[in-house]
């Protein structure tokens, strides 16, 4: 799924302009990033939870070399599937 697609589905459920779906897809996606930078985290009903992990810095081996390599902790996203979207997968 891209943000075309989305700007997509917005277009055609909503009537509008493409210009109009491509902003509010653009609102939607840069909504969803404040509120993980945020909360860490959040829920849509019926669709699932998004998470932020910390991950922690660890070694790592250069596929082409084989040499070990230092990788820096950071953050990844998890997403946990809500019953609903399981069962309706």
């Amino acid at each position: 799924m891209s943000k075309a697609f989305i700007a997509a589905v917005l277009q055609d459920s909503l009537a509008c302009t493409g210009v109009a779906a491509t902003k509010a897809a653009d609102d939607l996606v840069g909504a969803i990033v404040a509120e993980l930078k945020q909360e860490c985290g959040f829920t849509l009903p019926s669709f699932g939870t998004f998470t932020v992990h910390k991950t922690k810095a660890r070694k790592a081996l250069n596929p082409r070399t084989g040499e070990p390599v230092k990788v820096k902790a950071g953050k990844t996203v998890r997403f946990k599937a809500s019953p609903v979207l399981k069962k309706a997968v």
